[in-house]
């Protein structure tokens, strides 16, 4: 729920990941399968400073000699980068924040312990994700959803969580967008933010 003034958000948003080429689930329906929920319990899991996505760019600008001001710009570089620190050390979701490494079961036997391990090598191939962030505001109403929406990522993040008295275990997570062979247009190599801003019509 949003409360007017509709276009002031704050509030958190949850991440889901999903295979590249998973299609976005509708602005009005929930995540599903094979879209699967960071964190055991969302944003519950998520540390206070949140979910921060930043839109990065590199622009160089051309000055002339006989001029004291620029005359124009040309964009070297830009990028998409979403990141946030889980609190969940579950090794299924530990796994996410390896990139998805395999976990392995042993089921508990006569007289032994079951065990879950996580192995940590990940080797020279880089594993490729979609990445959908959805919250439940809108800055046109309420009751209605935004989603940002990455069709190709990486993982950029170095992992160091911490054991000490008193904090909890966090482990960073860093998505970085790659352009989307597939994208519909130019300007949503990135993906796009997709927001409501009425409801469906009644039949």
């Amino acid at each position: 729920m949003n409360t007017a003034p509709f276009e002031i958000i704050a509030g958190p948003i949850e991440a889901y990941i999903a295979p590249v080429g998973t299609a976005f689930p509708a602005i009005d329906a929930a995540p599903a399968g094979p879209w699967a929920l960071i964190g055991a319990t969302g944003s519950e899991n998520y540390d206070e400073q949140g979910v921060k996505i930043a839109h990065s760019q590199d622009v160089k600008a051309f000055k002339s000699l006989g001029l004291t001001g620029a005359k124009k710009a040309f964009r070297e570089n830009e990028g998409l980068t979403v990141g946030f620190t889980l609190f969940d050390l579950q090794l299924e979701q530990y796994s996410l924040a390896l990139a998805g490494t395999t976990v392995a079961t042993t089921a508990a036997g006569v007289g032994t312990a079951g065990s879950k391990a996580l192995p940590f090598y990940r080797g020279h191939d880089v594993a490729l994700h979609a990445l959908l962030l959805r919250g439940a505001y809108s800055p046109y109403g309420d009751a209605m959803n935004l989603q940002y929406q990455m069709p190709v990522c990486y993982l950029n993040s170095s992992p160091e969580p911490v054991f000490k008295k008193g904090d909890p275990a966090g482990l960073a997570f860093e998505y970085m967008a790659l352009v989307d062979p597939s994208a519909a247009t130019a300007a949503a190599r990135f993906g796009q933010l997709v927001i409501q801003h009425q409801a469906p019509l009644e039949e």
